[in-house]
């Protein structure tokens, strides 16, 4: 049978492997009563420990424990694969939104649509569906990602620089930067910023028809925001040597040799722990848009609380995992520490969202991100082969930093490998 859809993958994928122990409980003690549930749950964000901790307290008859790896893009998900193919994975894991098709695809998650059911309700919609493939639920959405523009306040004033709100202003404001000094960027751009900002622009990567699924990697929409940023490149107006996160990409920010950052309101508590020295010097605004007066925004990232394949304790897992996102103290936690903007409709009434924030000066960042939530287009969907995608991704964007290719003329190359491995899976695609 031929795979042609996450719907039809599903009904060809081998049946579930039976965990082998890690998410089991102890089973009755001598006492005579039961031994708590025990959970284990794989993830890398901060925060996420102190939460199990929290829920740990006021929860006997279940007890996470939290293991931290690597990102999913650093080897975290691989781990998690691996380990449910060999029948050892755990119930919890981090998975980004943008790798759930990806973990349905691979036969990596537990169906939870009945256990999971009455907490839809508590979720902004959208968010929802992120967790929600083909009709079935497989995991508890934890945050979103609206994007602003992280500045330089003081390298602005210092350069008569306004703050932009178009990306026209935004290139003027790049030359006039680097003119005043160049060895001044406007911008280190990282390859992980593109999907941001090609969302922004209008583009729908991944769509499905019946049983297709249609690529559009290279639509008009995406090659719009990929002309803009290649000429960028060519005027030397961007940094795009230093990789993301990397100690030089969080030198020049803190230093000042770059003067912003496009990210999601979760680059908050990274910046002021990366950047000490330039707490009071960073401001918060909107992304800048394609034409004046226009409101429309990207989303960078969102997670949920996945419950893996071979999870023998559905129940209690998705009792931990809505708890986590939807609990005042939890919430309260992950906003401070994890930097989430929660997916959760009561956490958006909390006031750790509409507050000021010491190392932006005071200034209610959450102001800017909540009018980007508003205004980002929900219907984005993403791809089958994230993993895959996000690493053949880079590769383009390399070849085009380096000089032997450009943004442009890689996005028909990645247009067509995407299109081929999606193939070589059994799927139907069109693109």
């Amino acid at each position: 049978m031929k795979k042609t859809t996450i719907a039809a993958a599903l009904v060809v994928l081998p049946l579930a492997v039976t965990a082998c122990g890690s998410s089991s409980s102890d089973g009755p003690t001598s006492g005579g009563g039961a031994a708590p549930v025990k959970l284990e749950f794989w993830g890398w964000a901060p925060g996420y420990d102190k939460s199990v901790e929290l829920f740990n307290a006021g929860h006997k008859d279940v007890q996470v424990t939290f293991n931290k790896l690597p990102s999913g893009g650093k080897g975290g998900y691989d781990k998690m694969f691996t380990a449910v193919k060999a029948g050892n994975a755990p119930c919890l894991a981090q998975v980004g939104f943008e790798s759930m098709p990806t973990f349905l695809l691979e036969n990596a998650l537990e169906d939870i649509t009945s256990e999971a059911g009455s907490a839809q309700g508590q979720f902004i919609p959208w968010t929802w569906n992120q967790v929600s493939l083909v009709g079935r639920t497989y995991g508890i959405p934890v945050d979103t990602g609206p994007t602003a523009l992280y500045y330089r306040k003081d390298v602005f004033d210092k350069y008569g620089i306004a703050v932009p709100k178009t990306w026209d202003e935004y290139a003027k404001a790049a030359e006039k930067l680097h003119q005043a000094d160049p060895e001044a960027y406007i911008l280190n751009l990282r390859a992980v910023d593109l999907a941001g900002l090609a969302w922004q622009s209008g583009a729908k990567w991944f769509s499905t028809a019946g049983d297709t699924w249609k690529v559009a990697v290279n639509s008009p929409e995406t090659r719009r925001m990929a002309e803009y940023w290649q000429g960028l490149i060519d005027k030397k107006l961007v940094n795009v040597t230093d990789e993301g996160y990397s100690a030089a990409w969080w030198s020049s920010l803190q230093s000042g040799k770059v003067a912003t950052a496009i990210g999601a309101v979760w680059l908050r508590p990274l910046i002021a722990e990366n950047a000490p020295a330039a707490k009071g010097k960073f401001a918060v605004a909107p992304m800048p848009q394609w034409a004046a007066g226009e409101k429309k925004f990207g989303n960078e990232g969102g997670s949920s609380t996945a419950v893996l394949k071979g999870c023998a304790h559905k129940k209690e897992a998705v009792e931990f995992a809505t708890w986590m996102s939807t609990d005042p103290a939890s919430l309260k936690n992950l906003i401070k520490v994890t930097g989430i903007y929660p997916a959760a409709s009561a956490g958006l009434s909390l006031p750790e969202v509409d507050t000021g924030v010491e190392y932006f000066g005071g200034q209610n960042i959450f102001q800017v991100f909540a009018e980007a939530a508003q205004n980002t287009d929900t219907s984005w969907q993403w791809g089958p082969m994230q993993s895959q995608f996000g690493a053949d991704l880079t590769d383009s964007v390399n070849v085009a930093y380096s000089g032997k290719g450009t943004l442009p003329a890689q996005l028909d190359i990645l247009q067509g490998k995407t299109v081929e491995v999606m193939k070589s899976k059994g799927l139907k695609v069109e693109g």
